[in-house]
């Protein structure tokens, strides 16, 4: 048996691993993913992360002396598919599952684990990932949306003095909603009822956006920044006609708009931030993040372009303290052990989990800076302690 098998036609972009090992010394982990479609780009990086875990932890004897074996399913960026990836690796006896990164896309395949008992990690930034929209089997590693949101805010205010914003909207997933939404309610009570000079919405596939353009650009003031909730390819797009058009303030993102794999469509970018998980580019202020990508590299032969590797890599390191701890690998036992993590320091960031928030609330962000298509780190900020 080898480390990695395929269900559903996946392409597994595990490391090699250096020797095969026996059923019976093995725990198994379900990956339904998009390995194909355009998802891929958003997973490929969540996937490889985990991997990089997988491998980190085997070489170094495994959870409780059992080796890792990831089973992988490609939904191809069909939500549907997640329900037989998911019926696929819990009967190839699968006790835990990485799923996508959006809790709408992730939710066909997290209903049928929830109903299984198969513990289930995401990165979808929806709190409703968890208790409040799936059940007691799901926890994501990533930042609540809600607090996102306010982390904006409070950055645009505080930390850059900015006073007024126009929001941008692309109103097509669950982050985006709730991420513009967030922003604005936090913006006008750090900044003044008047701060949001308008919102306005898109969708991700829309040709263009010349009458937002217009409506921001008839405004009698011009705002300090743009906030755009917005994704890959419809986002790249949006920012390009905006600065096509002489709109130059500031254009402020969520973590869907991370990486710069995108930024050859936005030929010399300037004056563009978007919260992330961490550098990319090595000079984060945290070592263990530097440290972590410079293993990324060595291990894949080239640089991350995305923040996401510290998601799926954090999803594995969770799920393997959380069993060592437990001294069990049966999801129920694995649950009560990341419901006691309090600060647990994952390379993500430290990671509290409880008996009902299963993601974390109140976990400081990086803030990444665009100038001339060059990216940097620009900060580590956290969100006010009421959001």
């Amino acid at each position: 048996m080898k480390a990695s098998h395929v269900l559903g036609g996946a392409m597994a972009l595990a490391l090699p691993m250096s020797a095969a090992f026996a059923e019976d010394e093995t725990v198994k982990l379900g990956m339904v993913m998009s390995y194909s479609g355009w998802f891929q780009p958003i997973d490929a990086a969540t996937i490889n992360g985990a991997m990089l875990a997988v491998n980190e932890i085997n070489a170094n004897g495994g959870i409780l002396g059992k080796q890792i074996e990831t089973i992988t399913f490609d939904n191809k960026s069909d939500p549907a598919l997640g329900a037989d990836g998911a019926t696929e690796v819990i009967a190839a006896g699968a006790k835990g599952m990485i799923v996508p990164s959006d809790f709408d896309f992730s939710a066909p395949a997290t209903l049928v684990g929830q109903e299984a008992g198969v513990l289930m990690f995401s990165g979808a930034s929806d709190r409703k990932f968890g208790t409040l929209g799936i059940g007691n089997m799901a926890f994501s590693i990533s930042n609540d949306s809600v607090t996102q949101g306010a982390l904006l805010a409070d950055w645009a205010s505080g930390t850059k003095g900015w006073k007024t914003a126009y929001v941008l909207l692309d109103n097509t997933i669950s982050y985006t909603k709730t991420l513009c939404g967030s922003f604005a309610d936090s913006f006008r009570k750090v900044a003044g009822e008047g701060a949001v000079l308008g919102e306005d919405t898109f969708l991700n596939g829309d040709a263009t956006i010349d009458s937002q353009i217009g409506r921001i650009k008839a405004l009698p003031t011009a705002p300090d920044m743009v906030v755009i909730c917005t994704y890959a390819p419809g986002g790249p797009s949006a920012i390009r006609q905006m600065r096509a058009a002489g709109i130059d303030a500031p254009i402020v993102s969520g973590e869907s708009m991370d990486g710069d794999y995108w930024l050859g469509t936005v030929p010399d970018l300037s004056n563009f931030y978007a919260l992330n998980f961490g550098s990319y580019v090595g000079d984060d202020s945290e070592p263990a993040v530097n440290d972590f990508f410079a293993r990324y590299e060595a291990a894949y032969g080239k640089r991350s372009d995305v923040s996401y590797a510290l998601r799926g890599y954090s999803m594995v390191e969770a799920w393997a303290r959380a069993a060592n701890k437990a001294g069990s690998v049966e999801p129920l036992d694995v649950v009560a052990a990341l419901e006691a993590f309090n600060d647990e320091p994952l390379v993500v960031g430290p990671t509290t989990f409880t008996a009902t928030d299963r993601i974390a609330m109140d976990r400081p962000m990086a803030i990444m800076k665009v100038e001339k298509g060059v990216v940097s780190f620009e900060g580590r900020f956290s969100a006010p302690a009421a959001n």
